[in-house]
């Protein structure tokens, strides 16, 4: 298989580095054509992520694979005007069923920041589609990329790779789920505007929350990130009056002194008939006074418990990684081996026409022997004989060259494929133990007959 996947991600390159090297979305599809006219390609595909940008292509047969590679990363380095040097260093390649298997890990969440996240395997039908668009995937890379798919999607359906939160954000969010039974008919207030908050509010919208309500201490910025989720901006100074609509609280901010103390939320709890606030607070120095864990219907957990998830999770996902790899591996192999069965098609096919020839041949020189009257057993005898010692030439002469040669593996594999007992013992190294029996040719008086040797 003349597979290439070559990259550079988050493992092997700093963000400085992936960002120079990211191809942006409306880019790919001239990228893509420009790849397969510089470098005499046919089919590519080309993957790009925040952390990862990875070139997956067929080279032509009897073209060294590691001399492609090498071209490939001169490609990327002047296409984003690089060093090539400078690329060199961060970048990767697999080549064969080492690149196969690494692009279904990258497909399976494995080979990801986050382990066992899903949003890869999307990405990577994206860079699929776009390939598509552009024509430049064949039929090599389309059966592989079907494989991939299927495979990626066997792994976390089999394994539980993805079930459990890894990241702060997200388990906050899981943590909501746990409580309420549905996150749609609840409201959640996140104060601050950093990256945890604005992960926090892409996981619950995704999870179903319906209205959001981000306060910070400036209000620009507080709207600069509602705009993006469809949110109310609001000030801290409002958060006393949101409170009572909110049953969700995540907070996240530098703030050095707590934001939210015991008696403003026993005012909103008394206000909101005692329905229960979960409260969730990420930030170092904490932004929710301790006491607030005291009060009824208030589940206030802090980073500290959520850390406590992540890790045992992240040991978990860990745990199915390892499963996962196995599954991999075991189904790579069999894609591999499906691969080697089509090769032998064509030959199997070109031999069974040869062989199909030989019996026509035989059979009408028969028929016309018949037709002359001459002894029908002897002919069918003949026929027999002949097809057979056609058919056998071949490998006959096969096995006295290796013989003659010395090739006992090339004897071995002959003797394999035929069907043939291993040798006695005794049996000299140059005796192949393959003779062309004693022929008679099948005479045609309209076509003079040959004897096979």
């Amino acid at each position: 298989m003349n597979l290439i996947a070559l990259g550079i991600n988050h493992n092997s390159a700093a963000v400085e580095v992936r960002e120079r090297v990211a191809f942006a979305p409306e880019q790919v599809g001239e990228a893509l054509a420009n790849a397969c006219e510089q470098m005499d390609l046919e089919e590519v595909v080309i993957l790009s992520t925040c952390n990862r940008t990875e070139i997956y292509t067929i080279v032509p047969d009897n073209c060294p694979l590691a001399g492609k590679a090498r071209q490939l990363i001169e490609w990327m380095a002047s296409y984003h005007h690089l060093s090539v040097s400078e690329l060199r260093v961060a970048a990767y390649h697999f080549e064969a069923g080492e690149a196969l298997q690494h692009i279904v890990k990258v497909a399976s969440g494995l080979d990801s920041m986050v382990l066992g996240e899903p949003q890869i395997l999307g990405q990577l039908k994206s860079a699929y589609a776009v390939a598509v668009a552009a024509g430049t995937l064949g039929g090599d890379l389309d059966r592989l990329f079907q494989r991939v798919f299927s495979i990626a999607k066997k792994v976390r359906t089999d394994t539980a790779i993805g079930e459990n939160p890894v990241s702060v954000a997200y388990a906050a969010v899981d943590l909501a789920g746990h409580i309420f039974s549905d996150l749609s008919r609840c409201s959640a207030l996140l104060v601050g505007a950093g990256e945890t908050i604005e992960l926090v509010a892409r996981h619950l919208l995704e999870a179903g929350v319906k209205r959001i309500v981000i306060a910070n201490r400036t209000l620009g910025r507080a709207r600069e990130l509602a705009q993006k989720f469809g949110a109310e901006a609001v000030l801290l100074a409002e958060i006393p009056g949101q409170l009572l609509h909110s049953d969700i609280v995540i907070t996240s901010t530098a703030s050095q002194l707590p934001i939210l103390g015991k008696g403003a939320v026993e005012d909103a709890i008394k206000a909101r008939k005692h329905r229960p606030i979960l409260m969730v607070d990420i930030a170092v120095p904490r932004d929710i006074e301790s006491q607030v864990g005291d009060l009824a219907d208030i589940y206030l957990y802090t980073v500290d418990d959520l850390r406590d998830i992540v890790e045992q999770n992240l040991r978990s996902r860990q745990s199915e990684a390892r499963k996962a790899d196995l599954l991999i591996e075991e189904s790579v192999s069999l894609y591999l081996e499906e691969l080697r069965s089509l090769a032998a098609v064509d030959s199997v096919r070109q031999y069974r026409d040869m062989a199909e020839a030989v019996r026509e041949q035989e059979v009408q020189r028969a028929l016309r022997a018949l037709a002359r009257g001459e002894d029908p057993q002897r002919i069918v005898a003949q026929l027999a004989r002949s097809i057979t010692n056609k058919l056998i030439h071949a490998p006959t002469t096969g096995l006295k060259n290796a013989s003659a040669e010395g090739r006992q593996d090339l004897l071995a594999g002959a003797r394999a494929l035929l069907g043939l007992e291993p040798p006695p013992c005794g049996t000299r190294p140059d005796d192949s133990g393959a003779t062309a029996p004693e022929q008679e040719p099948l005479t045609d008086s309209a076509s003079p007959g040959r004897t096979l040797q």
